[in-house]
């Protein structure tokens, strides 16, 4: 006969058989790959990837070529001699993390209409370790052009302030900006298989958030009601912070905590939605 296997007094919960933690590390860890490779072993994708800072610093950034000193000065609000570039740069960067989000779920549309999301999740893969690891690959696809907009940046002539330690942690803004907005626009689209879903969705956000978040702009021309959208935009929050990195050498690391709130926050709520309503059809 064989014996019974202790099971505990009722009510206490069961621990997870060991090595299920180790596993589903091994299984998060392989999909980000995967995720990382499939992204950039599009030529495509890398020449845009490469193309889309120098284009925004050359024709965004070139639009205030011809206007005076004096009237820039008092329009955005900044120390005399700071250029409509160094102003633009954080705000460029806050919003391109904003929008990696939408390719983060046009990649899991098409996992689930090729089958990928069905076979990867017959195996012990829970949904949770799907959606994470989709979260990262599509925030650290952003990354990249984190450096190639710095060299745009100093190719158009930006000056550059600011100590290393407080580049750190514009950077890890960044990092904590493109987190949220990928497991964002990821738990929106978590039940979804349709190809237009995650481009509809993207284009009726982004486009409010980029505009009401003083990236571009000086929220203090704003009227009312956007100046309080601004006022809990974490876009707006990542621009302030790279500005006041890049423009004042005086970072108000309180953005920084907004942001590392924000991403927290959707990281959660986006983990119980994948958990209960991502589905492969």
């Amino acid at each position: 006969m064989s014996a019974d296997v202790p099971r505990g007094p009722p009510g206490q919960r069961r621990m997870p058989p060991r090595g299920v933690v180790g596993g589903q590390w091994s299984q998060f860890s392989g999909l980000t790959a995967r995720e990382l490779i499939k992204t950039f072993r599009n030529p495509w994708v890398i020449l845009i990837t490469f193309a889309q800072p120098f284009m925004w610093l050359a024709f965004f950034g070139s639009s205030f070529a011809n206007v005076s000193v004096a009237y820039l000065d008092k329009l955005l609000d900044a120390p005399p001699g700071t250029g409509y570039l160094d102003f633009l740069l954080p705000g460029v960067l806050a919003t391109s993390m904003m929008s990696v989000g939408m390719f983060g779920s046009m990649s899991t549309i098409q996992d689930k209409r090729f089958g990928f999301m069905k076979r990867i999740l017959i195996t012990p893969t829970t949904k949770a370790t799907v959606y994470l690891s989709k979260v990262v690959g599509s925030a650290t696809r952003g990354l990249v052009q984190i450096p190639v907009m710095i060299v745009a940046a100093w190719a158009f002539g930006v000056h550059f302030n600011g100590s290393v330690l407080m580049w750190a942690g514009w950077i890890a803004g960044l990092v904590l900006l493109g987190i949220g907005f990928s497991a964002f626009f990821l738990a929106i689209t978590a039940s979804s298989t349709d190809w237009q879903t995650p481009g509809v969705i993207a284009n009726f956000i982004t486009m409010p958030l980029m505009f009401a978040s003083g990236a571009l702009f000086p929220a203090s021309n704003y009227p009312g009601w956007m100046q309080t959208i601004a006022n809990w935009n974490p876009v707006g929050y990542s621009a302030l912070l790279g500005r006041g990195v890049l423009v004042y050498a005086n970072p108000d690391w309180l953005y920084l905590g907004y942001l590392g709130l924000f991403a927290l926050l959707m990281i959660v709520i986006g983990t119980l939605v994948a958990a209960r309503y991502l589905r492969t059809e």
